[in-house]
């Protein structure tokens, strides 16, 4: 098993406050399984796989994607699957984990950080003492996290933009793609500046926690990949993400998940900053598919206080968006995924 199939890069040509820019936008909503974390749960089983008893399984928290892509490979393979999940999961993905015979547990009390993920990862623990024989891939320590994107997904994009330099925006949460991609630029000289990118409320780059809404960008605590945290990083309020994500589908037609709208609005904030910044790229973990309910539902916005700015006030899309070609099949920059197809 691999980490999937090249996903592309789209270019959407900007004037920013009146200067030509180009956006990068890596559409991981291409991948395995609708999003980035097809990537990280190949990594992940080919990990745990050898210590899996058939009839337990194993279990793991999610705030939705890993999730969807573990009960698929759980199922595959036609072991038991637990997926930990919290209020904050679209119903999307829920009923698509239920439908793979995945077993669903809502943590539902929040903790003491103003999210779910310590009182999810108690209940993981808990199951733990209670079958020594569970298996937890837990995504949130396992180094085959982020080695999963220093080995397909850094190196992927860095063949897909012609090893530009500029700044690669990546959001997050367990800080497992950050850590792969900075381990990769480190590894390579990929002349890349990486910018982690959060949300308000979050600590997982050493912010101060507090009440989050957006599913799949964020934590309760600090990540165990980035314990000195990451700099440069960028903090973006709900608001300005799910925004960015309106003006983007209704500028280009282009439709990301929260996540990827925290990247976009920390891009734009780039380019208006300085004038002479040419290109960003942005790492987009899904598509608009499992925010219906969510980000693109008027209701649930305005019952979160989240209404509309100008978040792209000064911003013209030059030209219709266009597809960056794929890797080449047998680019030795690939690793194992050199011979897989090109992006769909």
């Amino acid at each position: 098993m691999h980490g999937g199939l090249p996903t592309p890069v789209v270019t959407v040509r900007l004037l920013v406050d009146g200067i030509p820019r180009t956006l990068w936008l890596k559409l991981e909503a291409y991948n395995l399984y609708g999003s980035i974390k097809g990537r990280t749960a190949a990594a992940l089983w080919q990990d745990v796989a050898p210590r899996i008893d058939g009839h337990i399984g194993f279990i793991e928290s999610s705030s939705g994607n890993l999730g969807l892509a573990l009960a698929a490979i759980a199922a595959a393979h036609r072991v038991p699957f637990t997926a930990v999940v919290d209020p904050h999961i679209s119903r999307f993905l829920l009923r698509d984990i239920r439908a793979l015979g995945a077993r669903v547990v809502s943590v539902d009390t929040p903790d003491s950080a103003g999210g779910y993920l310590l009182n999810r990862l108690e209940y993981v623990r808990d199951q733990l003492e209670r079958e020594p024989r569970l298996v937890w891939t837990d995504q949130y320590t396992n180094p085959a996290n982020p080695a999963a994107h220093s080995r397909w997904t850094a190196p992927e994009l860095h063949r897909q933009t012609a090893g530009a330099q500029m700044s690669v925006l990546v959001a997050v949460s367990t800080g497992g793609t950050l850590a792969g991609f900075r381990a990769y630029a480190s590894a390579t000289g990929a002349p890349w500046e990486l910018v982690g990118v959060d949300v308000t409320g979050s600590a997982a780059l050493g912010g101060v926690p507090g009440r989050r809404v957006l599913s799949g960008i964020g934590a309760s605590r600090a990540s165990a990949f980035l314990p000195n945290g990451h700099d440069p990083t960028m903090y973006v309020t709900a608001e300005e993400a799910v925004n960015t994500c309106l003006w983007l589908d209704e500028r280009t037609g282009i439709g990301i998940g929260s996540s990827s709208g925290a990247l976009v609005a920390s891009a734009l904030r780039l380019f208006h900053a300085d004038p002479e910044r040419a290109s960003v790229a942005c790492l987009c973990p899904d598509g608009a598919d499992r925010y219906s309910d969510t980000v693109y539902s008027r209701d649930w916005r305005h019952g979160q206080g989240i209404f509309e700015t100008g978040i792209g006030s000064g911003v013209n899309v030059l030209a219709p968006p266009s597809v960056q070609a794929a890797p080449a099949a047998g680019d030795p920059a690939l690793g194992d995924q050199g011979n897989t197809r090109g992006s769909p």
